[in-house]
């Protein structure tokens, strides 16, 4: 509920979960409402050949149910996307496991195992991993969290050209704690504004791998269930400053984000600026205890202003089990919303900006929390996936209690991913005959990026002890497609914390550039825009109309442009708007492609 705003209804579904009843819905039908969107399910996942793995099938522990992450990052800097894959072990084995990988893109849709080329040996339990350049070297370098010890990877020169990963800082980033520390979620900003990348660390919960808990009798629908995590204890998230060279110092304590240590189980982590004052904010999703919107004040110093915002619980005041987080502006108002993925039995909840500093709970009227409710939500996205103009949605969803596939319990374990198309100001969770969409996965986590240069948006999700699923996009292109790459000097070369704008005749789209992803994971650090088929207008300041363009100097009309009948489109204004308030706009830029920007040089503008 918002503060000092009229209280809402709740919806029917939303009430009856608060008190504790499970709404069954029936399944998406084929019909009038079937989407043009297409993936097609690559055939042995092009070249990933890695079988992820957690522990034991069936799950039997809570360490076992989380999975690995992915990030999608250009490790060579040849221009195009690899992917890396954070690996597990076995409750009998935790730090031997068969390691996590890297996969390096050949260029031509598939992808070359190249882990010991680059000295990659990590054979503990990885749960997630971060991306960012912390040397200020040119080269992206790798945050991997564990169950254990962390481990930063910098990215470093070998022989004959080749990279090299080389383990640096392990001490920094352990717990002071006896037990074996669990990281899950990481991130990079720049949360200081010096111009380097500092660190946020999810941390989950303390818990013995060769010794676990006592299975909990009855605790779940009636169903003897494995522990936790409510019972078992907290561990507390970490921040550390980037002090230069790659080296790092824990913060958690001077930042005042330790008021409450040990009280939360972290899951995910974004960084943005979600009060528009300049400043990158951090918003952690925990598991079963309220969420934090740790608001920056400046000097490297926070405190949470979730409860006051209106996001560390659902609209009708229940505190959520956040697993992933994604970013949309849903209502076009420059402010980035918050987007939650949820446990079964309860919904996925979108939080919109109010841009006041407050949220307020709109999943319900944007079409986003009933259909949600038979699922277990983690990783998750909103991208132009059919490229006509606005944002859909992907969500992978998987249970972690084996117990679900019990007839009597009316759900399963496995579960099929839920795509949603946005139509108007609604998102509609959309019919697929599609092979891919029909099965049933153990989702875990996702990251999107345009693996295959063809300028849509492809999807790479892990499964539970499975493979890795890679969806190529196939959407017939019903409008033109610009991506933007931002080019800024290291150490934070990728522009983390730079909203992309895209003005067009229809209005502006955004994106966030954040060094992170929605759960355990990172996605491409680009911004994709679909453009629709927009036509020409002379309404954009910087934009000439159809005729003014084909007699500028230079440029003669020529019999194609007189046979042609169709519309040109918009020539689009770009506006990068960077970490340190400057302004970059660009006029006149290719409709269709690829765009780097540089921050501004000669001529720029200041932001208000």
């Amino acid at each position: 509920m918002i503060t000092g705003q009229m209280p809402r209804k709740p919806s029917c579904a939303a009430a009856l979960v608060a008190l504790g009843f499970v709404v069954l819905l029936p399944p998406i039908r084929a019909g009038a409402d079937a989407s043009a969107i297409r993936f097609t399910a690559l055939p042995e996942a092009a070249g990933i050949d890695l079988v992820m793995t957690s522990g034991g099938m069936p799950s039997r522990e809570i360490l076992e149910v989380n999975g690995g992450g992915i990030a999608l990052f250009d490790f060579d800097n040849d221009g195009d996307l690899d992917v890396f894959l954070a690996n597990g072990a076995t409750l009998a084995a935790p730090n031997e496991g068969p390691g996590s990988r890297l996969y390096a893109n050949r260029g031509d849709g598939r992808f070359e195992d190249v882990t010991r080329r680059v000295g990659l040996d990590l054979r503990r339990w990885a749960m997630g991993v971060a991306v960012g350049d912390v040397d200020g070297d040119g080269w992206d370098d790798l945050f991997v969290t564990h169950y254990g010890s962390n481990v930063l990877l910098r990215n470093a020169a070998g022989e004959a050209g080749t990279r090299r990963f080389v383990e640096i800082e392990r001490e920094t980033f352990s717990a002071t704690r006896t037990e074996a520390p669990w990281s899950t979620s990481a991130a990079f900003g720049d949360l200081d504004g010096d111009g380097d990348l500092d660190l946020y660390v999810n941390r989950y919960l303390s818990i013995d791998a060769r010794n676990p808990p006592s299975r909990i009798g009855k605790a779940y629908k009636g169903i003897r269930v494995m522990a936790g995590p409510i019972g078992l204890a907290a561990q507390a998230d970490a921040l550390y400053e980037n002090l230069g060279s790659g080296r790092f110092r824990d913060v958690t304590t001077a930042s005042g984000l330790a008021v409450d240590p040990g009280a939360d189980y972290g899951l995910g982590v974004r960084i943005a600026d979600f009060d528009g004052d300049g400043k990158q904010d951090i918003f952690v999703g925990n598991d079963s205890t309220a969420d934090r919107l740790w608001q920056n004040r400046g000097g490297m110093t926070f405190r949470d202003h979730g409860v006051i915002a209106g996001v560390s619980a659902n609209g009708v005041g229940t505190t959520q089990a956040s697993m992933g987080i994604g970013l949309v502006d849903a209502d076009s108002n420059g402010f980035p919303d918050l987007f939650v993925t949820v446990f079964s039995d309860d919904t996925n909840t979108l939080h919109l900006n109010l841009g006041d500093g407050f949220f307020d709970d709109r999943s319900a009227q944007l079409g986003l929390a009933a259909v949600s409710q038979p699922y277990l939500g983690w990783g998750c996205g909103f991208f132009d996936f059919d490229l006509d103009g606005d944002e859909d949605l992907f969500i992978a969803n998987g249970h972690v209690y084996p117990e679900m596939d019990d007839p009597q319990v009316g759900s399963s374990w496995a579960q099929r991913p839920l795509l949603f198309e946005r139509r108007g100001r609604r998102f509609v969770a959309v019919p697929c005959d599609q092979p891919w969409c029909q099965a049933s996965y153990h989702g875990r986590a996702t990251a999107f990026g345009d693996i295959d240069g063809d300028r849509d948006v492809d999807i790479l999700m892990t499964t539970l002890n499975g493979p890795v699923v890679v969806l190529r996009n196939d959407t017939p292109a019903s409008g033109r497609a610009l991506t933007v790459r931002l080019d800024s000097p290291p150490p934070n070369r990728h522009g983390y914390g730079s909203v992309v704008e895209v003005e067009t005749a229809a209005g502006v789209q955004r994106r966030w550039i954040t060094g992170g992803g929605s759960y355990q994971s990172v996605d491409a650090p680009e911004a994709y825009f679909g453009l629709g088929a927009i036509e020409a207008s002379t309404s954009l300041p910087g934009n000439e109309s159809n005729e003014a363009a084909s007699a500028a100097p230079g440029r003669e009309r020529s019999a194609a442009d007189e046979a042609d009948s169709t519309p040109l489109l918009s020539q689009p204004i770009v506006r990068v708007r960077w970490p340190d308030g400057t302004v970059t706009t660009s006029t006149n830029e290719p409709i269709d492609g690829l765009l780097i920007i540089k921050p501004p040089e000669a001529r720029t503008e200041r932001r208000p």
